[in-house]
């Protein structure tokens, strides 16, 4: 099983629906995503990332022997936070718990401290998604607190985890 994360492409669009037309999977990222989730809305985020300016955004498929199995992004943040991104990213539910995530993220963080000037990276889950808080642990980001009643999902008002990852040379 090779895994991998590399840019988007068109005809990943097929794949992308299939992982995030899952509530499972939604429940876990914040809101604005369609569900159902269609080939049609895949077709327009792969057409909006790749379309994205540069230096703002990095967005990648998460693959597995070259098919789409997931997402993982980072987002440059701007003015007093310009050298600072946060990382998003999300797996199909049939790849849960086998790794992926954790190697996406030491590699799509790799990328970002080597290719660009960002010095800290940071990811806030929901506290209760313990699986997505132990991949950041796995990949090195340190947990900073608890974001208490940070924000209100299907109707439940959550905390969040902060986690970061600091460039290792800077």
């Amino acid at each position: 099983m090779e895994v991998k994360i590399r840019p988007w492409e068109m005809e990943d669009a097929y794949d992308l629906a299939a992982a995030l037309n899952n509530k499972k999977v939604q429940d876990n990222l914040r809101d604005g995503i369609p569900y159902p989730f269609t080939v049609a809305d895949a077709d327009m985020y792969i057409s909006s990332v790749l379309r994205a300016p540069k230096d703002s955004l990095y967005a990648w498929a998460i693959t597995v022997d070259n098919k789409a199995v997931g997402s993982i992004s980072v987002c440059r943040k701007d003015n007093i936070h310009r050298y600072t991104a946060e990382m998003g990213y999300y797996i199909a539910e049939p790849w849960w718990g086998k790794g992926i995530c954790t190697i996406a993220v030491k590699e799509a963080c790799n990328y970002i401290f080597k290719n660009t000037d960002i010095i800290r990276i940071f990811a806030e889950p929901f506290a209760d998604n313990i699986a997505s808080c132990r991949v950041l642990e796995k990949a090195g980001f340190v947990l900073e607190g608890t974001l208490r009643k940070n924000a209100v999902k299907n109707g439940k008002i959550m905390d969040m985890k902060l986690y970061a990852l600091l460039c290792p040379v800077s």
